[in-house]
């Protein structure tokens, strides 16, 4: 056990007693099961809205509705898991309905929203200034660069006269979609320990014109209890967020297909794919994926076009209904995503076990620093 603790994550009135956020996975890998579990055990959960109103029977028929419907029911369930504990809730804003999704998580007790997929420069639905000055949820960008945290924070301090209550800086070892063009994935100049230290400096004038602090949560390629160490001591953040040590967890929401892929996959079996809606991801290699690439078009029916930039007349694919099948344990019918040490879980193990061993690598490192 752990006698060397890691220290709290603050984020404006909440505290979370172990500075670990659970990435948001979609479609359908990270919801009320794994939120709950991280968020019982003093880190942050987070539930991932992509495709969340497929859990509903009438998708089909009105999906917006059923996206909000089933969120609202696994941000009440993950708070149940949880006693008590912190649940945040992961949005993309080139969802078609994200505005919607805000209000409902909002409205339905979840702590944090975490902002991704685009720059969050409009308020949710058109509430006025006064309406988004009061919310109570905490409002957190995911970002990739420094020049992105500025452009958003001004954009806030002169709009909305509040700046967002904490940023994610996520680099190019992520998985699922990357924020980053192809030849930058591989660039040290793109590395999370060059980018946070860049969006932790970016943030002192609003710190000091705010008089609050604002915590930057190291993302992408975090895997060890060391690494988290590594965020805290060079990179100066004050947090991390991981994705995909949490699939392997009893609790993770996907099928047991999926978790074992992440058990059996090998180093050489990620790849860089070209995603619809105009982002590379990072993804596990199989058929699927092998026959996108050399052209074979996979037959699909847009029911609603959930990525507003997706490009649904030329796609060879269905994203949503890849991630979907993948999810639901089909592996060779869809895309398993994935990040950049993915090859390295070797077993599925309970969340506690997990942060258990986070704890205990943090703590040889604070020694081995010591000493």
């Amino acid at each position: 056990m752990s006698t060397i603790n890691m220290p709290e994550l603050r984020i404006d009135d909440l505290t979370a007693r172990i500075p670990v956020v659970q990435g948001g996975m979609g479609v359908g890998i990270s919801l009320s099961g794994l939120a709950g579990a991280v968020a019982k055990e003093g880190g942050i959960g987070t539930i991932a809205t992509a495709g969340i109103g497929r859990l509903e029977p009438n998708f089909i028929e009105d999906v917006s509705a059923a996206n909000n419907r089933a969120l609202a029911k696994e941000i009440k369930r993950a708070k149940e898991i949880s006693g008590g504990g912190l649940v945040g809730v992961n949005i993309m804003l080139a969802l078609s309905d994200y505005g919607e999704l805000i209000l409902t998580s909002e409205n339905s007790g979840a702590d944090i929203v975490f902002l991704s997929a685009g720059l969050p420069l409009t308020r949710p639905c058109n509430v006025s200034v006064e309406e988004f000055q009061n919310f109570r949820i905490k409002m957190v960008p995911k970002i990739s660069s420094a020049r992105a945290a500025k452009l958003i924070f001004t954009y806030w301090a002169k709009n909305f006269k509040r700046i967002p209550d904490a940023v994610v800086v996520e680099g190019p070892m992520a998985g699922g979609h990357i924020g980053f063009k192809k030849p930058d994935i591989d660039d040290p100049d793109f590395s999370i320990q060059k980018l946070v230290p860049a969006v932790v400096e970016a943030m002192i004038p609003f710190r000091e014109k705010f008089g609050k602090d604002i915590p930057v949560i190291a993302a992408g390629g975090i895997y060890t209890g060391e690494d988290i160490f590594e965020a805290f001591e060079t990179m100066n953040a004050s947090g991390v967020m991981m994705g995909t040590r949490f699939v392997a967890t009893d609790e993770c929401d996907a099928h047991p297909n999926f978790k074992q892929a992440y058990v059996d996959c090998k180093e050489g079996e990620l790849r860089i794919i070209d995603s619809p809606v105009g982002l590379p991801g990072r993804a596990i290699l199989n058929q699927y994926i092998s026959d996108v690439a050399n052209g074979i078009k996979k037959p699909y029916t847009c029911m609603y076009q959930c990525i507003r930039n997706c490009d649904i007349k030329n796609a060879r694919y269905c994203i949503a209904l890849a991630l979907t099948d993948a999810a639901k344990g089909h592996m060779q019918d869809g895309v398993t995503f994935a990040g950049s040490n993915a090859w390295r879980v070797d077993r599925i193990m309970a969340v506690k076990e997990l942060l258990d061993e986070l704890k205990s690598g943090y703590e040889q490192a604070v020694l081995a620093a010591t000493t």
